[in-house]
């Protein structure tokens, strides 16, 4: 991998709105609380971790032709990310809407990004897209982006390292075909649930992964340690508990990110996602969309980030 690798990022780049209840949550009533709205996306998140930790970065994502386009666009090109994108103006630029508890936890998420499905599918083929993927040292993408497009992404990869990231459980399934073409593969335990069809944990699941044709992957699980797997074997990592809890929503985009920005620098999986949890820990304590990564803070937080155990 060159010294100054680039990468580039297919998917999710859209509105994110979160709304927080104040109090304890109350289903099916009318909750107090706060609504605010950032520009987001799974791809786009984990892109930003991905520049902010030194690595060179180009999105391929897709919008609408209204002013929600124009706040992405403009987000894009804040985070020092080469904006490939294409914009349909007679279209709604894709959004997902969040609410969470008082503690930062997600209690439902609403998706609408019929867009994604819509036209990724012709996008992957536009020779500019066969020329940015060509340029690149590394793709990431997510499971935004339907299975046809996933596909004719990997032939275009042409041995170049594709890392992969769930999205939801109902979308990971969309990876199903690939597995066995990723370089990894970033998920929760309901995302590697949906994989496998069963909710096994440890060793077992990563048995079952594999049997599925994934060949290294990491799977999150909230407080829980960090499960991951590569062909030098399975580990954990304990995720250092965060001195304040603001959102927790952004957490697994910045440690895929971070994760991946140490990879391309050549450092193991092991200590890449060392990294990567030192990342989610500033993003969990961070009231803003976009965490602060300083050398300073960045370095405090990964000294609190324990070594991984191997799994037998």
């Amino acid at each position: 991998m060159p010294t100054s690798p680039n990468i580039l990022a297919l998917g999710g780049a859209h509105i994110d709105r979160r709304g927080q209840v104040s109090g304890t949550y109350v289903p099916a009533a009318s909750n107090p609380g706060m609504m605010r709205e950032d520009v987001g996306g799974v791809v786009f998140n984990a892109l930003r971790s991905v520049v902010k930790r030194g690595v060179s970065a180009s999105l391929i994502s897709v919008r609408g032709g209204d002013a929600a386009a124009d706040t992405v666009a403009s987000a894009i090109d804040n985070a020092g990310i080469m904006d490939l994108s294409v914009v349909f103006l007679d279209r709604t630029t894709p959004s997902y809407t969040a609410l969470i508890d008082a503690e930062g936890e997600l209690i439902v998420g609403l998706a609408d990004m019929a867009l994604y499905d819509l036209a990724f599918p012709k996008q992957i083929r536009r020779s500019k897209v066969r020329e940015a993927i060509a340029a690149a040292d590394a793709i990431l993408c997510d499971a935004n982006l339907p299975t046809a497009a996933l596909e004719r992404l990997m032939a275009l990869a042409d041995g170049r390292p594709v890392f992969a990231i769930a999205v939801s459980p109902a979308k990971v399934v969309r990876l199903t075909p690939l597995l066995d073409q990723l370089s990894l593969l970033f998920m929760n335990s309901r995302e590697a649930a949906a994989l496998v069809d069963a909710e096994p944990s440890g060793e077992p699941l990563v048995r079952r992964l594999r049997q599925a044709g994934l060949n290294a992957g990491v799977v999150t699980s909230g407080s829980a340690p960090v499960l991951g797997f590569d062909d030098s074997g399975i580990f954990e990592i304990d995720p250092p508990a965060p001195r304040k809890v603001a959102d927790v929503t952004g957490a697994g985009d910045a440690l895929t990110g971070a994760t991946v920005a140490a990879l391309l620098r050549g450092l193991p999986l092991r200590a890449a996602l060392r990294e990567g949890l030192a990342a989610a820990m500033l993003a969990i304590e961070s009231p803003q969309a976009v965490p602060s990564f300083t050398n300073a803070n960045f370095g405090q937080a990964l000294a609190l980030v324990p070594e991984a155990r191997e799994v037998a």
